[in-house]
């Protein structure tokens, strides 16, 4: 009589693939972040970078690439080890008095930064004949349904999903034709001395670090429980992060560089319609627009999202109501009910402006100011609030305290520059 074959079981999965999967699992707070901070705003500097000055200033968002993550790892660090977000651990080191002047300065940053983000996809809509109500409704509408979901993970996933299409720049790079050679020598050949290039310089400095790009990341490691264990996957997600908007950066860059700045450097291009419209005779009328339309609205989308949730989960960090997107609606009241005031603030603002471009410039302004408030108390956390294994000390902090001294002193520059040019 024959033995039936006893039930098979699966392989075990090798040992690199389970790591593997286990680092993909961390993945998400730092490239959601990054992908938001190529939000629209970035892009319009970017593109003008290009016209004004070719390539001058592609090397800078190389070397921008550094910054970033050394700023943005100082959030994983505190995240992972204390388990706690932004808000949080400001008001138990500092006191909730300074808890609540942190979260005032970010909420003045997010809804700059939704109206920066609204008015980019407001233009995009406008471009294809659709009218601002619609866009910014249907906007509006999309960003709510996303938080609603009740599901961090899930918010994350579409989060990444509308940022894929920023991937869309480098696609408009690659068909802007650049010459290799041009490319090099332009941008070893920089001039220091013009205070315009300088004035540019600063624009893209000051725009590396958002105030919102802190509270979200510490919020969103929080909210993911990740711990001491997923450090090293959570600091390389940073810097994949890092690398992939900077190299995004970098292409509308060559994309104007090598067409608009090529033809026309004198041109002033302050909206997402002048940018795309001066596009199109050298890319066609499907890369000048359709392609570039696609890249603006996911940069938009993503830095929304993730601009709310910073400022959701701020106040309720600092206020102590329950702030998590774990929870139903009816399981955390006020913290969906300020999600939803947020968006539909923002939308309602682009929707009642008569001058996108003005507001813009009030944005970029308002931002740099608030850098020396998020970065200050960003690095007093570092170095005060953290065990000492992990706390900033010796050669690292030096690093840190030039590396932030240098984007605030340039973030004021361009702010103040711009509000004495506007």
């Amino acid at each position: 009589m024959s033995v039936p074959d006893s039930p098979s079981r699966p392989a075990p999965l090798p040992a690199s693939v389970g790591r593997l999967a286990a680092w993909a699992s961390v993945f998400g707070p730092g490239l959601v972040v990054m992908l938001a901070d190529t939000d629209v705003g970035s892009v319009v500097t970017a593109a003008q970078s290009g016209v004004q000055w070719g390539y001058r200033l592609l090397g800078l968002q190389i070397l921008l690439i550094p910054i970033l993550y050394v700023v943005q790892e100082l959030t994983v660090r505190l995240g992972v080890v204390t388990g706690c977000g932004h808000g949080v651990l400001i008001c138990r080191r500092f006191g909730r008095f300074w808890g609540w002047v942190s979260v005032t300065g970010l909420a003045v940053a997010v809804f700059g930064a939704l109206v920066t983000e609204l008015s980019g996809i407001a233009g995009v809509g406008e471009m294809f004949g659709i009218s601002r109500a619609l866009s910014l409704g249907l906007a509006v509408l999309t960003l709510l349904a996303v938080a609603f979901t009740g599901s961090y993970r899930r918010v994350e996933r579409i989060a990444l999903a509308f940022g894929a299409f920023e991937l869309a720049f480098l696609a408009v790079a690659w068909l802007a034709h650049p010459e290799a050679g041009v490319m090099l020598g332009e941008s070893l050949r920089i001039p220091y001395t013009n205070p315009d290039y300088l004035y540019l310089a600063a624009a893209n400095i000051g725009a590396v670090i958002m105030p919102w790009m802190v509270f979200y990341q510490q919020s969103a490691i929080a909210e993911k429980k990740l711990s001491l264990h997923h450090l090293r996957a959570a600091r390389w997600d940073t810097a994949a992060g890092a690398v992939i908007t900077q190299l995004i950066m970098a292409a509308v860059l060559i994309a104007t560089a090598a067409t608009i700045g090529r033809h026309d450097p004198k041109a002033s291009l302050s909206t997402v319609g002048e940018i795309s419209n001066a596009l199109t005779p050298y890319l066609g009328a499907g890369a000048g627009r359709l392609v570039f339309g696609l890249g603006v609205v996911g940069a938009g989308m993503v830095a929304a999202i993730v601009v709310s949730l910073a400022l959701a989960w701020g106040v309720g960090e600092v206020a102590g109501f329950r702030h998590t997107l774990e929870a139903h609606p009816g399981e955390a009241p006020w913290f969906y009910a300020l999600y939803a005031l947020i968006v539909a603030g923002g939308g309602v603002i682009v929707w009642a402006s008569p001058d996108l471009v003005a507001l813009n410039i009030a944005v970029e302004v308002m931002n740099a100011l608030l850098l020396p408030l998020v970065l200050g108390f960003l690095v007093a956390l570092a170095r005060f609030a953290l065990p000492p294994s992990h706390r900033l000390r010796g050669g690292y902090l030096a690093l840190v305290l030039f590396l932030v001294l240098l984007t605030c002193a340039f973030g004021l520059y361009g702010g103040v520059a711009g509000l004495q040019g506007s």
